[in-house]
């Protein structure tokens, strides 16, 4: 088996081990560098091969194919000489990946590039899994071993991710550039290519992996000696209580997203997934190289070559908030703010989604949710799941910045402001009401529209002010108006720019009025116009509202 070795291990993970001699990472017994290698040889022939044939339209039976290639260390007509042991290299469903890898803008030299022209870099911080990780010298792509359930998985789901993909490219889930398989020694190791959530060049001041539950979701002693620990649920709640904010528009498109991932992996079955988070705090950036006196790299770094790849095309979101972040380059990252109000860039993508709800999954949950409480432990039916996961992260984890009010809106004597200027409005409607319910109930007298009965003075007491709004249904003879009656009447007068509008008021009021034919008016009722009661105004305008 090739770089296999006999010393016993130190640690072993999963299939990962550490030789206790050289210090090195081995999978199932293989060491990290013949691993790495086989992976590039294998990468190079079955890309060089498939570039060769037509491109056509991705048929059924293209996700089940898989091609298979032999090399010998010491050569062959179809494969170059190598210093590994020999090994066997499979590609599962080539068509279909290439389609994927042209939907995201990857051309077949640049996938070549990335991935062979330089040694793969092995991540010094995997995760609980047991896997191995490598990302390519650009930080374009992650190589990610996998356990032969979830590669099978992969295959069974690809028919469905491809009609996703084909109607979202825009999506937080993994993008899967391609599966592979090394066949050395009796030991299958699979592997496959995805999408680089957090570039290196990017330095990371946090990160989080988040489910959404509370059972176990806090980060080991162990793991918060790390450079950059990996921090879970209970961390985040504690460290960050008021959460991430984000501008409106932002929070909208990243909860939408969130909501379109979580019901497609539902509909798949697919649960115990994680929202990977790193943060980039710029703030802290800046303060970190100004006490180092280090001065700052004008050079842009390389963005990446992937399309709808970064966190921020992932979630159709618009590169700068209004007023957020200025005119910083967010390199992909989503600019948000924490508590302090710091400036932060967050990079984020849902990962861990080969875990189906098979029975060992049921029977893991039935065994948990006996012992502690059922709703609380990350191993759950895929509906709950979906829905405790998509409120933790709109609800708790990300939040919206809250608007604050227009200063034009403060100036609006709709405003308290306005009521507080003038704190004798409400009396004045309430006098004016009066006036009208009196004109309703005796009616516009002929010839003189422009008249209203008098009505009694105003007062300080607005329950006096009620008392007139009781009687002034009566006529000023006392007699009670044959009219039927009237529901109470809400005016609000503004100013007038000359009388004229006094009369076109009256007219357009005096509609109900003239269906009285009273005649004259009485010769002992005193009158008054409704110039005398607001005079010299400047707009024309009466507003009535019954309630």
């Amino acid at each position: 088996m090739p770089g296999s070795s006999g010393m016993s291990m130190k640690k072993t993970i999963g299939h990962r081990g550490v030789e206790t001699t050289t210090g090195e990472t081995t999978y199932k017994k293989t060491t990290s560098s013949a691993l790495k290698g086989a992976i590039q040889l294998g990468i190079a022939h079955t890309v060089g091969s498939l570039s060769q044939k037509a491109e056509r339209d991705v048929l059924m039976q293209d996700f089940v194919v898989v091609e298979s290639i032999f090399f010998p260390s010491e050569g062959s007509n179809l494969t170059p000489a190598h210093h590994y042991s020999d090994f066997r290299f499979k590609t599962y469903a080539p068509i279909a990946f290439r389609y994927f890898r042209e939907l995201f803008g990857i051309r077949p030299d640049d996938y070549l590039y990335s991935l062979c022209n330089e040694p793969l870099i092995e991540l010094s911080n995997p995760g609980a899994s047991g896997s191995l990780f490598y990302v390519s010298s650009d930080d374009e792509f992650i190589i990610k071993t996998v356990q032969h359930k979830e590669a099978e998985f992969l295959q069974k789901l690809l028919p469905g991710y491809f009609m996703n993909i084909n109607q979202n490219k825009r999506t937080l889930l993994p993008k899967f550039y391609g599966l592979y398989c090394v066949q050395a020694g009796g030991k299958n190791i699979r592997i496959v290519v995805m999408n680089n959530l957090l570039p290196r060049i990017i330095p990371m001041h946090l990160k989080y992996d988040l489910k959404g539950s509370t059972y176990k979701r806090r980060a080991s002693p162990k793991e918060r000696e790390k450079a950059v620990p990996t921090h879970k649920d209970l961390d985040f709640i504690q460290d960050m209580p008021d959460g991430l904010l984000l501008e409106a528009e932002n929070y909208n498109a990243l909860c939408k997203t969130i909501q379109r991932d979580c019901l497609l992996l539902q509909s798949f079955k697919i649960m115990d997934y994680s929202l990977l988070m790193g943060i980039h705090n710029m703030d802290q950036a800046s303060r970190e190289k100004e006490r180092s006196g280090v001065t700052p790299d004008q050079r842009r770094p390389q963005a990446q070559k992937s399309l709808y790849c970064t966190a921020m095309e992932s979630i159709q979101g618009e590169a700068r908030g209004k007023g957020a972040l200025d005119s910083e380059d967010h390199m992909g990252g989503i600019p948000a703010r924490n508590s302090k109000g710091e400036r932060l860039l967050i990079y984020i993508g849902i990962i861990d989604i080969l875990q189906s709800y098979r029975f060992i999954k049921k029977l893991e949950h039935s065994w948990k949710a006996l012992v502690h409480d059922g709703d609380t432990v990350s191993v759950h039916r895929p509906g709950f799941y979906a829905e405790r996961f998509q409120q933790f992260m709109c609800n708790t984890v990300f939040k919206k910045i809250p608007l604050k009010p227009s200063p034009s809106k403060k100036s609006r004597g709709g405003g308290q402001a306005g009521l507080r200027r003038a704190p004798t409005l409400g009396l004045v409607k309430l006098s004016v009401i009066a006036i009208l319910i009196s004109f309703f109930s005796s009616g516009v007298q002929s010839g003189r529209p422009d008249l209203v009965p008098r009505t009694p003075p105003l007062v300080d007491n607005p329950a006096d002010c009620e008392a007139n709004l009781s009687t002034s249904s009566q006529g000023s003879t006392g007699v009670v108006s044959t009219s039927p009656p009237l529901r109470s009447v809400g005016v609000e007068v503004h100013k007038s720019a000359n009388t004229d509008c006094d009369q076109a008021v009256s007219h357009s009021l005096g509609v109900e009025g003239a269906a009285d034919n009273s005649g004259n008016l009485s010769g002992n009722e005193d009158v008054v116009s409704l110039s005398d009661i607001v005079p010299e105004t400047n707009i024309c305008f009466v507003s009535v509202f019954i309630r």
